[in-house]
C-alpha cells in the first residue's frame, strides 16, 4: 500500500480497480474534480457495457475499462482498489509489476479528509440520509462544502451526475465514515457525528472499539444520538448531542408526526418538515441540525433549508404512483435499516408487500439471526416479505447460505413470508398479493442494477 506519509498533490494520475462501487466512483469524482487525471475499470463493465454510470463517469473526463482490459498508462502514479479486489486481478498485478503505489479507498478518503475542514457522519444507519441532509443546509447557507457520500443526492443527480460527490470552494468536507471494514480508525475529522451502533458487519463490542478510536481521532467536537443507547455512551456533553423525546439533550426532537410522505416536528421552539418518510429521518435530521447550527446556522435557516431538500438516490425514493398504490425503492440491507424501512412505509397503506434482495453471502450469514427476528417483528399480520436470492458480486465466496433460509425463519415466526429465488419471475408469483396493497416497498443493496430492475417493476405492476 502507499506511504502514509504522502499527501493528495503527491499524485496526479490516478487509476481505480472497482470504480463502479458506490464509494470508489465518489472519489473517483472528486478527485477528477479537483485537477487529478483519473481512469478506472470494474468487472460491472465486463457485463454490462455502456452502462449508465461509465456514461456518467466518462462525461466528467474519467476514462473507464472492463476489469482485466485496462491500460494503467505511463504516468499511472497511483492505483486505488476497494476490499472487494482481489490481487490477482490483472490491474494490481500490473500495478505491483511496475511498482506503483496501490492504496485501499480508505486509505484515499483519510488523505483527503486531512486536506480539509471534515465534518464526518458514522454510525451502522443513516450515514448517507445525514450527510445528504447536512449538506444541503451547509449549501442553501452559502457554505459551498464539498461532499463524499455513498448514495446519490437528487439534487446533483439532477443535472446528470452520479450524484454522490462534489467539489465546493470551501474548506469544509462533508463525508461518510464507514465502519464496515474497520477504515473510520484512519480519519482524523474536525467534527464527527456518531448516529448509532447495531450489529451489522461487525459484532457490537468491535464496533465500540471502532468507534472509540474514531472518537480520540475528533479534534474539535464529538456528537451524538441519545435515541440509540450504545450511542449515547459515547457522549462528550449532552449539550451538543441530539434526541428524540429526550429533554436532557441539547437538540431534542419533539412532537413528531408523519403524513403522507411529510415528517413535522419540533426542535428548540423551531417547527420542521421534510418530505421523507419514518421515524428514523427525524433522527438523521437531528443530526444535521445539530451540526449545522454548531457551526453557525440560524435554525430558521435550517428548516428552510431541509423543507427543501430533495433526497438521495434510493433510500425511500417512490418510482411509481398510482391509485391505490405507491412504489418505493430504498438501500435498506442490514437488519435494522430494513425493519425501520418497513416501519416507515406502513403508515401510508394498511397493507405492505415488501421485497428484499440480500447482498453477500458473508453478511448474510453473519446476520442471519438479526434479519429473521428484525423483519418479522416489523412486519404486521397483513404485511408480506418476499426475498430473491443473495446479490453475488463475484470473487472467491463460499455460497453456504440462501435468502430462503431468512424466509423460512420469518415464516416460523408466523409473519407472511415467500422465496422467489429469481427476480425476474418475482411479479408474476407477486401478483396476486399486490392486488390489495397499497405499498410495495424494494430494498436491497450492493447491486449496480436494482435501479433498472426497479424501473421494470414500475412498468410491470403500474
Amino acid at each position: 500500500m502507499a506511504h502514509e506519509d504522502k499527501n493528495l498533490s503527491a499524485y496526479q494520475n490516478v487509476f481505480f480497480v472497482g470504480i463502479a462501487g458506490a464509494g470508489m466512483s465518489a472519489l473517483a469524482q472528486y478527485l477528477q474534480g479537483t485537477g487529478v487525471q483519473v481512469s478506472g475499470s470494474d468487472r460491472f463493465f465486463n457485463q454490462n457495457p455502456n452502462s449508465l454510470i461509465e456514461k456518467q463517469l466518462e462525461a466528467q473526463g474519467i476514462v473507464c475499462y472492463p476489469q482485466g482490459a485496462s491500460q494503467l498508462g505511463t504516468t499511472c502514479d497511483l492505483v486505488v482498489v476497494s476490499t472487494a479486489i482481489e490481487n490477482s486481478v490483472p490491474e494490481v498485478q500490473a500495478a505491483k509489476e511496475r511498482s506503483i503505489p496501490l492504496m485501499r479507498r480508505s486509505e484515499l478518503l483519510a488523505l483527503i479528509c486531512c486536506s480539509k475542514k471534515t465534518i464526518a457522519i458514522a454510525g451502522t444507519s443513516g450515514k448517507s440520509s445525514t450527510a445528504g441532509m447536512l449538506f444541503q443546509i451547509l449549501s442553501d447557507g452559502g457554505l459551498d462544502p464539498s461532499v463524499i457520500t455513498g448514495a446519490g443526492l437528487t439534487s446533483l443527480i439532477e443535472n446528470g451526475l452520479i450524484g454522490n460527490a462534489h467539489v465546493g470552494k470551501s474548506d469544509w468536507l462533508i463525508i461518510e465514515a464507514d465502519e464496515s471494514d474497520g477504515s473510520i480508525v484512519g480519519y482524523r475529522p474536525y467534527i464527527s457525528v456518531l448516529l448509532n451502533i447495531d450489529k451489522d458487519h461487525q459484532e457490537i463490542d468491535e464496533l465500540q472499539t471502532l468507534f472509540s478510536v474514531f472518537k480520540a481521532n475528533t479534534s474539535y467536537r464529538f456528537i451524538t444520538n441519545h435515541a440509540n443507547a450504545l450511542s449515547a455512551a459515547f457522549s462528550v456533553d449532552p449539550k451538543f448531542d441530539f434526541a428524540f423525546e429526550e429533554s436532557s439533550v441539547g437538540y431534542n426532537a419533539e412532537h413528531f408526526r408523519q403524513e403522507g410522505f411529510i415528517i413535522h416536528f419540533q426542535m428548540l421552539g423551531e417547527n420542521f418538515r421534510l418530505k421523507t418518510v419514518g421515524r428514523h429521518n427525524v433522527e438523521n435530521a437531528s443530526a444535521a441540525i445539530a451540526v449545522a447550527h454548531q457551526i453557525g446556522m440560524p435554525l430558521s435557516a435550517i428548516a428552510s433549508s431541509l423543507y427543501n431538500y430533495r433526497g438521495i438516490y434510493r433510500r425511500h425514493q417512490i418510482i411509481g404512483e398510482k391509485e391505490g398504490m405507491v412504489v418505493i425503492d430504498d438501500y435498506a440491507h442490514n437488519p435494522a435499516k430494513c425493519a425501520a424501512s418497513l416501519r416507515a412505509c406502513q403508515p401510508l397503506g394498511k397493507k405492505l408487500v415488501g421485497w428484499f434482495q440480500p447482498h453477500g453471502y458473508g453478511p448474510t450469514r453473519f446476520l442471519k439471526d438479526d434479519f429473521i427476528h428484525e423483519i418479522a417483528h416489523a412486519l404486521r399480520p397483513e404485511d408480506e416479505i418476499w426475498m430473491s436470492e443473495i446479490f453475488y458480486a463475484g470473487g472467491t465466496v463460499v455460497k453456504d447460505i440462501s435468502a430462503k433460509d431468512l424466509v423460512e425463519g420469518i415464516k416460523r415466526l408466523g409473519k407472511k413470508a415467500f422465496f422467489v429465488e429469481d427476480r425476474q419471475e418475482l411479479l408474476e408469483a407477486m401478483r396476486p398479493s399486490l392486488e390489495n396493497a397499497d405499498v410495495l416497498l424494494l430494498m436491497g443493496a450492493r447491486d449496480p442494477s436494482l435501479e433498472e430492475f426497479g424501473k421494470h417493476v414500475v412498468k410491470s405492476v403500474l
